[in-house]
């Protein structure tokens, strides 16, 4: 993909395609480079070896600790009332309930993708 004064242009794979992207053969390995240029040439694994799976986890890392967070909050509430403000509390149980909510959310629709995904073969 180029990007350029806002538009984006799409990658040609037929030469009869209009566009002044090269034409790429191999599409089973594309390669986008920083400057969000794609290229067919062979992709290195080691590059990008887990990049999804390490977004996947540190969501899920971040979903955690709010939980953690709020489960704390209410444990300090318990034994030291004093020295926790009730509106904190409200506010990070808002934000972790939230983030939980959307989590399950987008979960759910990647489930629902991959099941349409599945049935169109």
């Amino acid at each position: 993909m180029n990007f350029s004064f806002g538009t984006l242009e799409l990658a040609r794979t037929n030469a009869a395609h209009i566009g002044s992207q090269p034409l790429l053969k191999n599409i089973g390995n594309l390669n986008i480079d920083a400057a969000g240029n794609l290229s067919d040439s062979p992709v290195k694994q080691a590059e990008h070896k887990g990049l999804f799976e390490q977004y996947l986890m540190e969501a899920v890392e971040g979903v955690n600790s709010q939980q953690v967070n709020v489960a704390n909050l209410r444990e300090k509430a318990i034994t030291d009332p004093d020295s926790v403000d009730i509106h904190d509390i409200t506010t990070a149980m808002a934000k972790a309930s939230m983030s939980l909510s959307l989590a399950k959310t987008v979960i759910d629709r990647v489930i629902d993708g991959w099941q349409e995904l599945s049935q169109n073969r």
